[in-house]
């Protein structure tokens, strides 16, 4: 498991880039996953949800387009360069006001027992110290029937992998250090998404966190996947 602190350094150094580099390094298919787990949760009708390792900001935006302004989102991250690129673009656009950002850490979420419908987390459940502890803060704040959706890179269609990894470990670095300046930053990603579960092994460790049921959706030929855990 990844040391909090060095994720925490890493990620407040691409903070003013992290965008740009998204959109180079995915193609822009980082859009389109966004879009189905926002239509996902819109089928919950939840009324309060929390967007974990938030980050700039994106999902929380797309939920909140999709889900309207009557919907309370709060997005928690622990890095704070992060959270100010987010506060930016909500300050930047009336549509988004109301999204209410803060610092928070998956370990210890600054949340009530059963206070929220829904949580989100995308792209960073593999960053996390201790991805147990996570899962069962996540299941703490849900209230009973509320459901937890974590969009997150996995392995790959078994005849896409040769493809997949060539390209994370001779391709992306090379493109992140052109678009950040740190090719350390995207090694540690390359490797930390071949080493994550996969989409069965995940779903095991979300039943054994506490959640009833769990269902896993591949996307892009499994290069990420939607886990949908009910409470």
């Amino acid at each position: 498991m990844p040391k909090a602190d060095a994720v925490r350094t890493m990620f407040s150094g691409i903070a003013g880039r992290y965008d740009k580099a998204n959109l180079v390094l995915s193609g822009g298919i980082d859009r389109l996953w966004r879009r189905r787990l926002v239509k996902l949760v819109g089928r919950r009708n939840p009324q309060s949800l929390a967007d974990l390792a938030t980050g700039s900001g994106d999902v929380a935006f797309a939920l909140r387009r999709g889900l309207g302004k009557n919907v309370k989102i709060t997005g928690l991250d622990f890095c704070p360069p992060m959270l100010a690129e987010a506060e930016k673009k909500r300050d930047a656009d009336n549509s988004l006001a109301g999204i209410d950002f803060r610092v928070g850490d998956c370990l210890s979420l600054p949340l009530a027992d059963e206070s929220v419908d829904v949580v989100t987390i995308s792209f960073g459940l593999r960053n996390l110290e201790d991805r147990q502890r996570g899962l069962k803060e996540m299941r703490r704040v849900l209230r009973p029937g509320g459901a937890l959706f974590v969009l997150e890179f996995t392995q790959p269609d078994r005849w896409f992998r040769p493809l997949y990894y060539f390209y994370l470990k001779n391709i992306l670095p090379t493109l992140a250090r052109w678009t950040t300046g740190n090719r350390d930053a995207y090694d540690y990603l390359a490797g930390s998404i071949e080493a994550f579960p996969t989409k069965e092994s995940l779903a095991g460790e979300m039943k054994a966190a506490g959640f009833k049921t769990v269902q896993a959706e591949g996307l892009t030929f499994s290069i990420t996947a939607i886990h949908t855990a009910e409470k």
